[in-house]
């Protein structure tokens, strides 16, 4: 059995669901996670559209299933609630690129540079940067920026090498970090899966070690850009309603798959890399999630000064307006709003 497949359990979904409403709960299941969790989920999208969304609701605890950056970022903008992370082992190899002491040693070395942190970091970091954005606002946040200040951008560098094509600025200092699943998707893959179906409509999401060889192709002229889009997740949920496509090839994490098929059934989802998945994301399973909400573990807390400083960059992001992370979305409903991470 692959992760792809639904290990479906009626009856410990149903005692999932009965648990949520009597501990006043609400679950939120990211767009990578197992079939099984997305499915028992209230709402599935993006970390910050999913944080955004539970911070409006009366739920009195949250059930992040995601990984440990996204439970902080839920706490973040909903201190009053108990935030639940399933599995402590959920963690992020971008998030762990760069910690608050190194960052903070990158800010004395470029004094006076605006720091924009990816949602993709942990809150230390956050509370140590003047912005946050995401990968479908990263460029309109940049841009806000006064041309003549220095930015640092942290911490994925191939989202930052597409930041810095786009805007056109050539003061932006980039760290060199990167998530490890989609720096594992290359032009090699992507070349073999466009032969394979030349019709698909190929999407692609900013962090791919493929997004920044197949910008320049396109720019050169080798690749032909027609049906060729750099999206963030939501981006890519949103894209097949949007297109007369019927095939796509999809590069990001293979969970996502799995509400892009549901969502619509009548078209076809190619993998750039079948092997594209992310070991974080998949430890979160059905009884880690009926566990969570019977013991009311692992809480996720953030300190005050810390959160303090951290909602004030994610604020700093929000009042510049656009795509300010995707939808919360429950499995059942779709939305037009701007695409998030």
């Amino acid at each position: 059995m692959t992760i792809l497949e639904t290990r479906h359990d009626p009856v410990l979904h149903e005692e999932i669901r009965a648990l949520a409403a009597a501990r006043e709960a609400v679950i939120l299941a990211h767009n990578y996670e197992r079939p099984e969790i997305q499915d028992v989920a209230d709402y599935v999208g993006d970390s910050l559209g999913l944080s955004r969304e539970a911070a409006k609701t009366d739920a009195r605890v949250i059930v992040f299933c995601g990984v440990h950056f996204m439970a902080e970022t839920a706490k973040i903008l909903s201190p009053d609630k108990t935030v639940l992370l399933p599995d402590l082992a959920a963690g992020c190899s971008l998030a762990a690129t760069i910690d608050a002491e190194q960052l903070r040693a990158w800010k004395a070395e470029h004094p006076g540079a605006v720091v924009v942190a990816y949602v993709n970091t942990t809150a230390d970091v956050k509370a140590e940067s003047d912005y946050c954005c995401t990968s479908g606002n990263a460029v309109e946040v940049v841009n806000a920026i006064d041309p003549e200040r220095e930015i640092l951008f942290l911490p994925d560098m191939f989202l930052g090498a597409h930041v810095r094509r786009v805007s056109g600025r050539q003061n932006i200092h980039v760290w060199m970090g990167e998530c490890h699943v989609h720096a594992g998707i290359d032009p090699e893959h992507i070349n073999f899966q466009r032969a394979a179906h030349p019709e698909a409509e190929f999407l692609i999401h900013p962090e791919c070690g493929c997004a920044t060889p197949v910008v320049e192709a396109v720019s050169a002229g080798a690749i032909d850009p027609r049906g060729v889009h750099i999206l963030s997740t939501e981006g890519m949920i949103r894209r097949p309603h949007e297109s007369p496509a019927d095939e796509f090839i999809v590069a990001t994490e293979l969970g996502i798959l799995h509400r892009l098929r549901r969502e619509n059934p009548g078209k076809k989802f190619f993998a750039a890399n079948d092997r594209a998945q992310c070991a974080y994301m998949k430890v979160t399973t059905l009884p880690k999630v009926r566990r969570a909400l019977e013991t009311l573990t692992h809480e996720i807390t953030v300190p005050e000064d810390v959160a303090a400083r951290a909602r004030l960059s994610i604020e700093r992001m929000i009042a510049i307006g656009g795509g300010t992370g995707g939808p919360a979305l429950s499995p059942f409903r779709t939305s037009d709003e701007d695409p998030g991470e």
